[in-house]
């Protein structure tokens, strides 16, 4: 398993010290919540060679555990120390509880290509999404996907019996927990840190992520058993500090959403084809996994308890959450029936 460290909050205010008002002019800083070589990575790489080669800004990028965790990282960019964050909805959605729509399962695409119509198309991610992270301080630049989420187990499940006194580890997020008491599991938050040393011990049962961070995590060395569930996708969202944001020139807002166009289109040409390509590297490394894909029989057994994760979504949203559920219905109503 890979190993962190992570920076305590003297060491954070100790780098910020040596920073001058000019080295922030010139110097912008990106954080984001996975490993060297992730996604998230891939995006923020491909964000900073855009910048450095059309001006003469340079982007310093921290990946997991450099300034914190997921939690912390918010915490910076909305105080104005990060100008860029990475962060999935699963832990936006204390921030922005509409985030947490993406955790309705079995709401999304199931197949690539519908997935990135939907991103590229929806009207709830490109219009009405930016107006609520605008509320916090945060210019949402860019929503996407990174992949099908898969659940690991002690042992392999086919139905939601078989969820039945599991404690599988979910994000610090109400609707992603309700999700899996519909399941018949027993949720259990936990900070990604936690995550390894937990399985391990068998303090949970399971945890849910794309099948590359559980490959680039070593989550299948301590658990082992994969079931792909087909109940969602792991979302993500690239923002920035929005007081930054709006005191650029017009040329450097300008440069910050081609960079930002530049990273989403090499981004999503990584994730084609990474979730074969992770699997594969996962059954070469470990003889005990175990792949289990579920039917349409068994996957109809789950979507059968959805709708009471939707019911929950609109009781902790509101009007609001109403609102963009419906509009989020219609937008992949247009995407799948094309």
């Amino acid at each position: 398993m890979k190993v962190q460290k992570l920076l305590t909050t003297a060491s954070v205010g100790a780098l910020m010290m040596g920073l001058s008002t000019a080295s922030f002019a010139d110097n912008w800083r990106y954080a984001h919540e996975e490993y060297e070589g992730d996604v998230q990575d891939v995006f923020a790489v491909a964000f900073k060679e855009h910048v450095e080669a059309n001006s003469d800004h340079s982007v310093q990028i921290y990946r997991f555990g450099e300034l914190g965790e997921s939690d912390d990282i918010m915490e910076q960019t909305q105080n104005g120390i990060l100008q860029f964050v990475n962060q999935s909805p699963g832990f936006t959605g204390s921030l922005i509880p509409e985030a947490q729509i993406f955790f309705i399962p079995y709401l999304m695409p199931t197949e690539m290509e519908e997935v990135l119509e939907f991103f590229d198309e929806s009207k709830a991610i490109n219009e009405m999404f930016p107006k609520l992270y605008a509320e916090q301080g945060l210019e949402l630049l860019q929503m996407y996907p990174e992949g099908e989420m898969v659940v690991t187990a002690d042992e392999p499940i086919r139905t939601p019996e078989g969820f039945d006194n599991k404690k599988i580890r979910v994000m610090t997020n109400p609707l992603l927990a309700e999700t899996y008491n519909a399941f018949g599991a027993t949720p259990t938050p936990l900070p990604w840190g936690e995550v390894y040393g937990a399985l391990q011990t068998g303090q949970i049962d399971g945890q849910e992520n794309p099948i590359f961070w559980i490959e680039s995590g070593g989550l299948y060395e301590v658990s082992p058993n994969l079931i792909f569930t087909r109940h969602g996708w792991f979302t993500t969202a690239m923002m920035a500090n929005q007081d930054f944001y709006e005191g650029l020139s017009e040329e450097d807002q300008t440069l910050v959403q081609n960079a930002t166009d530049a990273a989403y289109e090499t981004t999503i040409e990584h994730i084609k084809g990474l979730a074969d390509e992770s699997l594969a590297k996962i059954q070469e490394a470990s003889d005990d996994v175990t792949v289990t894909r579920l039917t349409e029989e068994e996957i109809a057994a789950f979507k059968e308890r959805a709708p009471q994760v939707e019911e929950a979504f609109v009781e902790m949203t509101g009007e609001s959450g109403k609102e963009l559920l419906e509009q989020f219905q219609a937008d992949l109503e247009a995407v799948t029936e094309e």
